[in-house]
């Protein structure tokens, strides 16, 4: 189910798992990420990027470890069931413009990838490929 405020709410530390053994799981953990892209499109910005956040845990990409202290989080509503929307592509080229107005983006890739066999997503429903085509990744 998408829509929720369960991803704000566990973003900013107010997550209220009552009754829900999914969200009673992750309800101690302290998760944040810069960005939340929604089905629609619209965003939430939860950290400054000149600020750490907490989006990948315990991870590794291309031999530099810690992804947190050097990288800014953008969570996607989404699953591995249901294509993402074009909203969201949308949304995201246009966050990654702004964000490489400011900042120099070296690359762009998943917690699939730094945090693999931790972390799935996107999962196979995200077009990999449309940031490959526009951001040369």
């Amino acid at each position: 189910m998408f829509g929720g405020d369960e991803v704000t709410a566990f973003f900013e530390n107010r997550l209220d798992p009552q009754g829900n053994a999914e969200l009673e799981a992750i309800a101690n953990l302290r998760v944040s990420a810069h960005f939340f892209l929604r089905r629609d499109g619209s965003m939430q910005q939860f950290v400054s990027c000149d600020d750490r956040a907490w989006q990948a845990g315990v991870s590794c990409w291309r031999g530099r470890h810690a992804c947190n202290d050097y990288s800014i989080g953008i969570e996607i509503e989404g699953d591995a069931v249901q294509p993402f929307e074009a909203e969201q592509y949308a949304a995201l080229d246009a966050l990654l413009a702004a964000i490489s107005s400011r900042y120099p983006i070296r690359a762009v890739t998943t917690h699939s990838e730094i945090a693999a066999g931790r972390k799935v997503d996107p999962g196979p429903t995200f077009d990999f490929s449309r940031l490959a085509r526009r951001w040369g990744v």
